[in-house]
């Protein structure tokens, strides 16, 4: 089988457009990879939110979103892009992080040229640090993982289109020169018109990633084709779906105790996913258990009461 950085690669590499959804976690990623697709994204954004409870503004730290990236990797059969913020320092720590991202399972990351603290990329706050150094930390980061795995995904992301004093003439310089150190896809983030991001599209110079989310234009598939977009994010509609649902279910549980709770029963057991002990593997395990632990295990195994999976 191909490593996974290869086949994000290759995802890529066959063009035209790599549509691909965020996720939070082991189980949301597990949702996607179940509805077809070929990769997925880590939100840092809904890292942040799910973990700690707290907005995407630098307080996750590179031990946090690695360990949800490694989570999420193994949990899945697909490549996974995950968010790495500001690789958590200059570009000796870019170095590390890099590296504990590829021993994650990690197919790919994408990394910004924010100060630190940095803050979600569709929120104002935002400063980035110089040109120079920004250079200097991608090259860093494809340094790095070339001396580990040359086909790790290196996404550099600009925020200087929205920072302060900044402009769409410096963020497309910027990125042009995040490809002319090594970085794999350019990531101008937060253009806020059609013509901006069709003007991205014609002068940065090598393949361009777009995150559709916050104040940038939405687009279909077929729209990114003709632009030239390469690969496209949508973040976070897996998490707001998930909050939407949990807090109608909440309010109902509050209002009316169990009974709410029988009547969702009712309802998630028509779901595609409504078996939830099948979704969530116990048929693998009992394959396991027949394969690996012996008749007199599996005879106090059948005698406990509960469900079965089928």
């Amino acid at each position: 089988m191909k490593r996974m950085t290869t086949q994000l690669r290759g995802l890529i590499a066959q063009g035209p457009t790599l549509y691909v959804p965020g996720c939070y976690s082991a189980m949301s990623a597990r949702v996607l990879e179940e509805a077809g697709f070929e990769a997925i994204y880590m939100s840092g954004y809904g890292t942040s939110l799910s973990l700690t409870g707290l907005p995407d503004v630098g307080l996750t730290t590179m031990t946090e979103m690695v360990a949800n990236a490694r989570y999420i990797a193994q949990a899945v059969k697909i490549p996974l892009l995950a968010d790495c913020d500001t690789g958590f320092g200059n570009a000796i720590n870019v170095m590390r992080t890099m590296r504990e991202y590829i021993a994650a399972g990690v197919a790919g990351v994408h990394m910004e040229d924010q100060v630190s603290p940095k803050r979600c990329g569709h929120v104002a706050g935002r400063v980035v640090i110089s040109f120079e150094e920004a250079v200097g930390k991608v090259r860093a980061a494809v340094d790095a993982k070339n001396g580990i795995d040359p086909d790790f995904v290196i996404v550099a992301r600009t925020d200087a289109r929205g920072a302060h004093g900044g402009s769409l003439d410096e963020a497309i310089k910027r990125a042009n020169a995040f490809l002319g150190a090594g970085a794999d896809l350019a990531f101008i983030e937060g253009p806020t018109s059609a013509d901006e991001v069709k003007r991205i599209c014609r002068e940065v110079k090598g393949p361009v990633f777009y995150n559709m989310t916050g104040v940038s234009p939405r687009f279909t598939v077929d729209e990114m084709r003709s632009m030239g977009i390469a690969m496209c994010i949508s973040p976070n509609p897996l998490l707001r779906a998930a909050l939407a649902a949990m807090h109608d279910l909440a309010k109902e549980l509050k209002a009316d105790g169990p009974a709410a709770e029988t009547r969702f029963n009712a309802r998630f057991k028509d779901h595609p996913l409504g078996d939830l002990h099948t979704f969530a593997g116990f048929d693998q395990v009992r394959t396991w258990e027949r394969e690996y632990l012996g008749e007199e295990a599996m005879k106090k195994y059948a005698d406990s009461v509960g469900h079965v999976p089928r």
